[in-house]
């Protein structure tokens, strides 16, 4: 089973792009983020006519998740379960996808230090993983993935320095992830490459992407049953040239995992 991720940076505008993608690729699951599409907007039958069953959760000009799957889609949550109010944002949507457990995520960017979406975005991590808590194992096959907007180590940003007393690369964004991974999630990108500047992300100013100043935010935390299971992964930098392409490229990790006939 193929299954990717990609920050789409507005459906609406990269919509073709995410159609020729679709058919030259082919995954099995692709998880979206950043629709800023209404579920009303969303354009599930222009994905049916290409074999996908789609969900989505989106409020409409901001945020937005999705699910795409040619292996079936059921057992639909939007947000969290954790006994709590819902979440403001569409932020997270989950399904299970011929038999693996997925969860489409856009975790919030933060902004600033001490900005109260820096607050929202721990706290936003810490129900993650009390929903984790509440309704999974890391003995089943289950998948996080998505725009995490967490650089997890050093070796995820073109130039440390750059970034010192910014989001997406402090201690305790970081203590928030490592909380979410110790439930049991495999980032098995980087346990497969070791190396520094494999990025997901490069901004549009200043010829980021073609002086390879990005950081590797996007990524599939797998379950350690999921995790056993893959066999490779990939960063697609080709999808982030060309015309009008998001500023993020999409990832995609293969698993031992037998898709419905």
């Amino acid at each position: 089973m193929l299954i990717a991720t990609w920050n789409v940076n507005s459906l609406n505008a990269r919509m073709p792009r995410v159609e020729d993608w679709l058919t030259t690729v082919q995954p099995d699951v692709l998880c979206m983020q950043e629709t800023k599409m209404s579920d009303d907007q969303f354009p599930a039958m222009t994905f049916a006519a290409m074999g996908y069953e789609a969900v989505h959760h989106g409020h409409g000009r901001w945020n937005g998740v999705a699910i795409l799957s040619r292996v079936g889609i059921s057992d639909v949550v939007s947000g969290f379960d954790d006994g709590r109010e819902p979440d403001p944002d569409a932020r997270v949507i989950w399904a299970t996808c011929g038999g693996v457990r997925v969860a489409s995520v856009y975790v919030p960017n933060g902004r600033e230090l001490d900005h109260d979406h820096y607050r929202y975005k721990l706290d936003w991590l810490g129900r993650l993983r009390n929903h984790l808590d509440r309704h999974h194992s890391p003995d089943e096959l289950l998948v996080v993935l998505g725009d995490w907007n967490i650089a997890p180590d050093d070796r995820d940003v073109w130039k440390p320095e750059a970034f010192a007393g910014m989001t997406h690369v402090s201690d305790a964004e970081r203590a928030a992830l490592s909380d979410v991974k110790a439930w049991g999630l495999v980032d098995t990108f980087r346990e497969r490459f070791a190396d520094d500047g494999l990025f997901s992300y490069w901004d549009y100013r200043a010829g980021d992407f073609h002086q390879r100043r990005g950081m590797r935010i996007d990524y599939l935390l797998s379950s350690r049953a999921l995790a056993a299971l893959n066999r490779s992964d990939l960063v697609d930098r080709n999808a982030r040239k060309g015309t009008k392409p998001s500023d993020h490229a999409p990832v995609l990790g293969w698993f031992d995992v037998a898709a419905p006939a």
